[in-house]
């Protein structure tokens, strides 16, 4: 997620607790007495062992590799003995048939170009393999990709010094999903084209609608007065791999495509939809004009299914999951085999959720699944000051969730998951963004990017699982569901503060056992446990010199037996560090560069496009583009061992 468009009202406050008293690993809720030791017996490692490499019992996963130094550099810096290879930039074919219109480094390319071309700001992204389960599974595959928002200042030739219907067209083009074929060669990777499993999905693709919303009438519009088929998936964050083979994309910060009403109602204005010239998609294309279809809103906000194995495939948007501000949606499977899924919406002070599916995951890949998540008890997360929790259930006629308090059925409870989670009294978090599931230790991580409002005047004051006012600095919160990833109840701690150690100011303060990192937002578990952790500090702060110590964007690898932070590469000038995926043996990990030579103000002057960054393409390449980088050791070994 590149910006912090949080603009929500908020009611809950939180009395203050000493910080060391609720978060600091060392402390409390990590392993001194009680609860502590509780954590300490539960979040115990376990001995694991990968392509030969042992995994020291009591130790956590090996982390082998040098870390690299903090850096300002406009490149992509990895430790010594890897390589670093830019595959699949933004406006590159993504291989659909014949039609391949090449990319135009002054922007000249048309809509109907970008919709056959890599969408911009890649974000989220999976690797399916395509030949079986053997070595060459991770010699072949597709990439699937998010791509997250456009910067109008590069897209267009002019920026948006004027506007058309065109220009609206090519940035729907530019936001959605890819699917590109990939594979290792003598070269390393490349993308695969022509390939009959490449595929766009835009802001103007048809998508089914499943779940208790399908047909609701707060669903419905002039142009779908069915309310089962929406056109379009916008701003796609973090992404989730199901285990029967499909992907699952967060629909982020959708609200501010619309403009609103001067004085929108409750629902509209607690989803942050108000009168705003930001986007002015509006102008050109009248379903994002709130004012004239204010349902239209309702059918955004979802996590959307897609079978990338099945090129023919409607994607579905899954309405049992809820609707938010989703980063992503990531899966874990119950001993009985049903499906749970944990989401958070990237928006200061909401909420972190899980949907628990009614029935098992059926054998046999995506088909015998397509309605597994239209079924099922989506939660909202309380956690406690004692280190425990709960997840409350957001189930129509249960608790406040009636009729008299605006919930007509279970359908308008999903549509209207945050005034749910406010009733239920979730707990408001600092912007929850990825997930990662361990399911050798069943811990589940979420990163907490920042809140720079918290406990500002108006609004939630620190509490024991946001326990820093003005966080400028974020945190990485884990918990255990007890009994199993469908239990009610949970216990919790801090996996680590973000900040400088060595800082005197409370808000930057952290606790990091090895190389520092700010804000942090994609987080990953591979097959080893390590968790890999990416930054996303805002281009402002790092142009201002606010988080001079921390560099560029970074990503590093974390034991989280020990709690060792090793920093493993650096990103280009105003980069966004996000994505992560890894071929089936561990050997090629892949990233995505985000918006290269952001600049503090968002928009990008089309005048100057490389004043911030000319990555990937260097001097004279037109302007900087978000891309693919491939990662591997050159002496062919897993990464990061």
């Amino acid at each position: 997620m590149a910006k912090d468009f949080s603009q929500m009202e908020d009611s809950n406050r939180s009395a203050n607790a000493p910080l060391h008293d609720v978060s600091d690993p060392a402390r409390r809720v990590w392993l001194q007495g009680g609860l502590g030791a509780t954590l300490a017996a539960v979040f115990a490692p376990l001995s694991a062992t990968l392509s030969g490499c042992a995994t020291p019992s009591g130790s956590g996963p090996v982390i082998g590799f040098k870390p690299v130094p903090v850096s300002r550099a406009d490149g992509v810096v990895v430790p010594e003995g890897y390589s670093a290879q830019v595959i699949a930039p933004w406006g590159e074919p993504v291989g659909i048939a014949d039609a391949m219109p090449a990319w135009k480094p002054d922007a000249s390319n048309s809509a109907a170009d970008q919709a056959l071309q890599m969408g911009m700001h890649h974000d989220g992204m999976h690797f399916y393999p395509l030949d079986g389960a053997g070595p060459d599974a991770s010699r072949r595959g597709l990439l699937v990709m998010n791509h997250e928002y456009t910067d109008d200042g590069l897209l267009h030739a002019d920026g948006m010094a004027t506007w058309s219907a065109e220009k609206v067209r090519k940035a729907q083009a530019a936001h959605g999903v890819s699917v590109i074929e990939i594979a290792l060669g003598a070269d390393g990777w490349q993308v695969v084209r022509p390939s009959r499993h490449a595929r766009r999905f835009t802001t103007n693709t048809p998508f089914s609608v499943g779940g208790p919303a399908a047909g609701h009438a707060l669903m419905r519009t002039a142009a779908d007065p069915a309310g089962r088929t929406v056109l379009g998936t916008l701003n796609n964050c973090a992404a989730g791999m199901t285990p029967w083979g499909t992907y699952l994309s967060g629909e982020e910060n959708w609200g501010f495509y619309f403009n609103g009403p001067d004085k929108p109602d409750a629902h509209l204005a607690r989803w942050g939809i108000r009168k705003t010239d930001y986007y002015r998609w509006h102008q050109h294309d009248e379903r994002f004009d709130a004012t004239k279809h204010p349902n239209e809103p309702n059918r955004f906000g979802w996590v959307v299914e897609i079978d990338p194995m099945d090129a023919t495939s409607t994607p579905v948007k899954r309405t049992a999951l809820g609707r938010a501000a989703h980063e992503g949606a990531w899966v874990a499977t119950t001993r009985d085999g049903r499906a749970v899924v944990y989401s958070g919406e990237d928006a200061r002070f909401e909420y972190i959720y899980k949907f628990v599916s009614r029935d098992r995951i059926a054998p046999g890949g995506a088909k015998p699944n397509a309605t597994l998540l239209d079924h099922g008890t989506l939660s909202v997360a309380r956690f406690d000051a004692d280190g425990s929790g709960r997840w409350l259930p957001l189930v129509h006629g249960q608790g406040p969730l009636t009729a008299a308090n605006g919930f007509a059925d279970q359908g308008e409870v999903v549509i209207k998951a945050r005034q749910a989670a406010d009733l239920l009294g979730g707990t408001k978090m600092d912007r929850p963004e990825w997930l990662a599931i361990d399911p050798a230790t069943r811990e589940v991580f979420c990163t907490l990017t920042n809140n720079s409002a918290r406990g500002a005047e108006g609004r939630p004051g620190p509490d024991a699982a946001n326990p820093r006012a003005n966080n400028v600095m974020g945190q990485i919160i884990r918990w255990v569901d007890d009994g199993d990833f469908d239990g009610t109840t949970m216990r919790w701690n801090h996996l680590v503060l973000a900040g400088d150690p060595a800082q005197m100011r409370p808000e930057a303060q952290g606790n990091i056992r090895g190389d520092i990192f700010a804000c942090p937002d994609g987080v990953t578990i591979d097959a080893r446990g390590v968790l890999w952790i990416q930054t996303d500090m805002s281009p402002t702060a790092m142009h201002q010199g606010e988080t001079a110590a921390f560099g560029n964007n970074q990503m590093l690898a974390c034991n989280p037996r020990t709690g060792e932070v090793r920093r493993f590469l650096t990103g280009p000038t105003g980069c966004e560090i996000t994505g992560c995926a890894f071929t089936p043996d561990g050997r090629t990990m892949f990233i995505n560069i985000q918006h290269p030579g952001e600049t503090p103000s968002e928009r990008s002057d089309p005048a100057q496009p490389q004043r911030y960054s000319n990555w990937p393409d260097g001097p004279g390449g037109g302007r900087p583009r978000s891309a693919t980088v491939v990662i591997r050791k050159r002496d062919g070994g897993v990464i990061g061992t």
